[in-house]
């Protein structure tokens, strides 16, 4: 019985320091990885903002052409959506998930089409500059609801802020095969030269089931099989350019009174 006793006692022990090394090594894994991590996840998103800029086809692809480019090119700028003009901040340091989370940095929208429930007061641009420094594209972040969760994109307009350059999805939960399309390189490069703005300044850009038409400037196809996610990306266009989105930045950067 005694023996039986200190055995149990003794494999209680060795799971207990087994468990207690594993978590000191996940711990110091974490710790040591965050750097990585934080590393990846900004060059995916200078990767996708090149790409919604055109310029990513111009770089050989690499981490290294990719930061140089970035740099070399794009500059982010913080702005007030409200009133749309550029403010004091560190783009680096914005979070729009944080800051949609907290309700002193967030409003509730009047009209929430996209689904987002709360939005940041607060958003980064992107002016992408030709090697002559003017500003060729300005690319714009947007968010919308899907079939299951929260998508996450970016859109690059030419210098007019209305002609399309690039819509690149880069977080999203869709169905493969399905809403997860919109990573599809054939469904994205149908989007160059549409247009977000009709001749009265109505947001027209949207979606068509069926498939849009030739002469449609507005239009580009639907998802197949994906409607939810094809009107969620719909409304969430809808959303981004309409007054509680980007217009009060587009209409001043137009009129060159972005202060």
């Amino acid at each position: 019985m005694s023996s039986n006793k200190e055995t149990f006692g003794k494999t209680v022990g060795f799971v207990f320091i087994v468990c207690l090394v594993c978590a000191a090594l996940v711990s110091v894994s974490a710790i040591q990885l965050k750097p990585l991590q934080v590393e990846n996840k900004l060059l995916d998103q200078q990767t996708k903002i090149l790409e919604a800029s055109g310029l990513l086809s111009k770089t050989d692809g690499s981490s290294k052409a990719i930061k140089a480019t970035f740099a070399k090119l794009v500059e982010a700028k913080m702005i007030d959506l409200d009133s749309g003009d550029f403010i004091e901040g560190n783009p680096e340091l914005f979070d729009e998930r944080r800051n949609a989370r907290d309700v002193t940095k967030s409003d509730k929208p009047k009209d929430d089409m996209a689904g987002i429930n709360r939005r940041s007061k607060d958003a980064v641009v992107y002016l992408v500059r030709n090697d002559a420094g003017k500003v060729e594209t300005v690319v714009l972040p947007i968010v919308g609801s899907g079939l299951w969760d929260l998508m996450y994109g970016y859109v690059g307009l030419e210098g007019d802020l209305n002609t399309v350059r690039s819509v690149v999805y880069s977080d999203h939960k869709e169905t493969p095969g399905l809403g997860a399309e919109v990573m599809n390189p054939k469904w994205k490069a149908l989007w160059p030269g549409k247009k977000i703005y009709n001749g009265a300044g109505k947001v027209k850009a949207n979606l068509v089931k069926g498939g849009a038409k030739a002469d449609d400037i507005h239009g580009v196809d639907a998802l197949s099989g994906a409607t939810l996610t094809s009107n969620g990306v719909t409304r969430t266009l809808q959303f981004w350019f309409g007054e509680e989105g980007y217009a009060p930045f587009i209409a001043k950067y137009r009129a060159g009174g972005v202060n």
